[in-house]
């Protein structure tokens, strides 16, 4: 078992800042490799407090706020304009950056990009239901519909 500190939010895990136990092959062939956590040392534990007091400035403050936060983002359907081919074939992707740019032209609040879930990639024209995790406890979906553009 490898001992790491995560540095981001593995769903299923943790939260940045956690020290977890994982086996070693899920530590040396993903964890590591995508910067998601790096491995724990005695030293490292300034790293750790660093990591929860940026945690702490970023993240939603009370289950109330976030209750609210959730029924304001819920009511929005977003539209994001992205470059596609005839076949309505996206050349590329929708990134959680995307949607957090049409959130905001929509008057939406700012949110985070990485507390964005999206299920399978987004490649084509379309609409589509994403995940938003304000809260530990609270989630919110959101509707984006993908025009060509």
């Amino acid at each position: 078992m490898a001992k790491l500190i995560l540095t981001h939010e593995v769903t299923g895990l943790g939260e940045p800042g956690d020290v977890v136990d994982v086996k070693d092959g899920y530590a040396r062939n993903f964890l590591i490799p995508r910067r998601l956590a790096t491995p724990w040392t005695k030293g490292a534990e300034s790293q750790v407090s660093a990591i929860r007091k940026a945690r702490k400035s970023r993240e939603v403050a009370s289950l109330d706020e976030a209750k609210a936060l959730a029924d304001k983002v819920s009511a929005k359907q977003v539209v994001v304009s992205a470059h596609a081919g005839e076949s309505g074939r996206l050349f590329g992707a929708v990134t959680t950056g995307d949607i957090v740019a049409a959130v905001e032209a929509a008057d939406g609040p700012k949110l985070d990009k990485r507390k964005i879930e999206i299920g399978q990639p987004i490649k084509s024209t379309g609409e589509y239901t994403v995940s938003i995790r304000l809260h530990p406890e609270v989630s919110a979906k959101i509707d984006v519909k993908v025009v060509a553009g």
